[in-house]
């Protein structure tokens, strides 16, 4: 792989997939919004000059074009923050992954992986109260599927911070697996969101699927290729 970009870099979950690639020695091009504030580990990374950060707004449709311009794959990790701005979800889990997906396009980047929510698409969900964000994250889904890209979704479970155990190589807990709509609760450290995205993309047989994950202790440690290979028939029937 040449350069991948991550917008919403600066995020809990942007910013440790930035990490997880840069540990994996890829170049990595990351995007964020001009006022945003990077975490300490990528300010390291940049000064060091082994990040490149482009600051913009998604609605800035020259500049992301920009700054996809080279790029050979993205992680879509953008999301919307909590607000008294209900429309929040809208304009960022679906019209921003639109304006991604559109100038995927225009420069010709084939291979996206979406970070998404389980419980996409469910209207009767207490996230929903905050802006309908279940159904607009379905939406902007949609669209990636419609897309012609290669594609992959990653809908996790409850996002924690949990860092303990995590360290490379290391494992103590393992990830479960599934096709869309077999989930509904249980959490995963973002952390190993970060570590999945980054094996979709080095996975062929994970394009154009919908793959819900959590983690749990008790697990066995498992690559997203391993499970995609003994589940090899199992299909997606997403809401």
């Amino acid at each position: 792989m040449g350069t991948l970009a991550v917008s919403g870099a600066s995020g809990k979950t942007g910013w440790r997939v930035v990490a997880e690639a840069l540990r994996e020695g890829l170049a990595v091009r990351a995007l964020v919004r001009p006022g945003s504030v990077l975490p300490p580990a990528l300010i390291a990374a940049q000064e060091e000059g082994r990040l490149e950060v482009v600051r913009l707004a998604l609605a800035e449709r020259e500049s992301l074009h920009r700054a996809l311009e080279g790029c050979d794959a993205l992680v879509i990790a953008t999301g919307a923050r909590p607000s008294v701005n209900l429309a929040g979800p809208l304009q960022v889990d679906a019209l921003g992954v639109r304006e991604q997906i559109q100038a995927c396009r225009a420069v010709g980047l084939r291979r996206v992986v979406l970070v998404s929510s389980l419980c996409a698409g469910r209207w009767l969900h207490p996230l929903n109260l905050f802006g309908l964000i279940l159904v607009w994250k379905r939406l902007g889904e949609r669209w990636l599927e419609q897309s012609g890209l290669d594609w992959t979704v990653i809908r996790p479970g409850g996002l924690s911070e949990r860092e303990e155990g995590l360290e490379a190589g290391r494992e103590q807990e393992g990830v479960r697996f599934s096709a869309a709509d077999q989930q509904e609760s249980d959490s995963i450290p973002r952390r190993l969101v970060a570590r999945v995205c980054l094996q979709a993309l080095h996975t062929p047989a994970a394009i154009g699927r919908i793959i819900e994950i959590t983690s749990s202790r008790e697990l066995p440690n498992q690559t997203l290729a391993e499970w995609l290979s003994q589940n090899s028939a199992l299909q997606n029937s997403p809401r």
